[in-house]
């Protein structure tokens, strides 16, 4: 990834949208991007459960949570019918799109480019598009809440902005005065 721009995702098929998702498209929005697979524990107890409490908290104008299903084992058993039938059993509304397999062994297309290392893994993408987080594993609720919430509040004031009121209320890199009356 150059330049903290994460490649876009290259899909086979979507869940839950009636027309693809493109990284581009979602530009002005967080996006917090779940990669897992649907015989992952870890994936199944925490990190789909996480990702759906987050899309219903947020509104999509805001922040866009895309699953992506990244099977780089069992390929016989997690083929996208089967991921259509867990989808409905588990109630997830959120677009899930399904990883295109790779050519070159059994990783798939968007896992390689992403140098993901298994599932779960949450990334965090900020609204111009940068990768600000990649987490291997679980992730703790509040630690993506806090992530998902800085991002809105630095989008929302601007970073030059900041720095101007900083000046002005005597801060700096080292801290900041108390200011005299």
């Amino acid at each position: 990834m150059t330049d903290d721009f994460p490649p876009e995702l290259v899909v086979s098929r979507w869940f839950n949208t009636r027309t693809p998702l493109t990284l581009q498209g979602l530009r002005g929005r967080v996006v917090v991007l779940h990669a897992f697979q649907m015989l992952c524990p870890g994936c199944v107890s925490h990190a789909l459960p996480q990702a759906e409490k987050l899309h219903r908290m947020f509104g999509a104008a805001d922040v866009a949570v895309v699953g992506l299903h990244t099977v780089f084992e069992h390929h016989a058993a997690m083929t996208p019918l089967a991921l259509e039938a867990f989808i409905h059993e588990y109630r997830l509304t959120f677009p899930i799109g399904v990883d295109q397999a790779g050519t070159n062994g059994p990783l798939p297309v968007t896992m390689e480019r992403y140098g993901l290392r298994g599932t779960p893994t949450t990334l965090v993408i900020d609204r111009t598009g940068r990768l600000r987080q990649h987490h291997f594993g679980q992730m703790d609720d509040l630690a993506l809440g806090y992530t998902v919430g800085a991002l809105l509040a630095e989008a929302a004031r601007p970073v030059e902005a900041a720095a101007a009121d900083d000046a002005k209320d005597g801060c700096d890199e080292a801290g900041c005065a108390v200011p005299s009356r």
